[in-house]
């Protein structure tokens, strides 16, 4: 049973309701310090995942490509299109209250948001994981910090926060269910290299949520569908010829 997933699911659900309508009491700078704790929070996940990498030249590899391939097919401006009909949807429920930010930085963060939750390095592997072996603690962990999350972020952006878990737990369940097909083929080095990879993206969606830089984090979301081939690929094929 996929229970970790469900329990990640609720996280961000209850998160949501509890943090909409702390929304109301907490000051627009009390958010705002806090989403920078958070932000950090994420960079420090990021690079705990980084330091397992076991081929940077695959894992570096990986990263650009996948970046290039997101870019090409904007994938950044299609994730903001669903979060934009996300909204709309939610809001048609729950009008969205003046929060004090702007419509572009509200996309912007929604965007940043649901890249931290649904593709996160240690929710991806946990799910795979979760398949194979039924193990839970990995995805038990990671609902922890989203709870808090999903909190804080729907005190900033309403309620549209908790529906981000219905993407998450649709891609999560896929992941889980083919687990059998993925984990056989995978190496300890593979795994550690695909963890890179979305600590990387971690550490560039720290960077946004503090707002020192926008990184494409939508964008570089294939490179984690890249990480653990390319790590394959050097290891069989390219680390001999060394």
């Amino acid at each position: 049973m996929p229970i970790g997933i469900f329990v990640n699911a609720c996280a961000i659900i209850f998160g949501g309701i509890v943090g909409v309508p702390l929304g109301k009491k907490l000051t627009l700078e009390f958010k705002e310090s806090l989403n920078m704790v958070f932000g950090a929070c994420a960079m420090t996940m990021g690079i705990s995942s980084i330091i397992l990498m076991k081929n940077m030249p695959a894992v570096i590899f990986a990263t650009i490509v996948g970046t290039a391939i997101g870019l090409a097919f904007h994938l950044q401006k299609r994730i903001n299109a669903g979060c934009g009909w996300m909204e709309k949807v939610v809001s048609a429920i729950f009008p969205r209250r003046q929060s004090g930010i702007s419509n572009e930085e509200y996309k912007q963060t929604l965007s940043t948001i649901i890249v931290l939750f649904c593709a996160s390095g240690t929710g991806i592997y946990g799910s795979i994981v979760s398949g194979m072996t039924g193990e839970q603690s990995i995805l038990i962990s990671k609902s922890i910090l989203d709870f808090f999350t999903a909190m804080i972020f729907a005190a900033l952006l309403g309620a549209v926060v908790s529906f981000i878990a219905i993407p998450q737990c649709i891609l999560f369940l896929f992941l889980f269910f083919f687990a059998g097909v993925i984990y056989p083929m995978t190496t300890p080095d593979m795994i550690d290299d695909f963890k890179a990879v979305g600590g990387i993206l971690l550490l560039a969606t720290g960077f946004r949520m503090i707002r020192v830089k926008m990184f494409p984090t939508a964008d570089m979301l294939p490179a984690m569908i890249l990480a653990m081939p390319c790590s394959w690929l050097w290891t069989k094929f390219l680390i001999p010829l060394f």
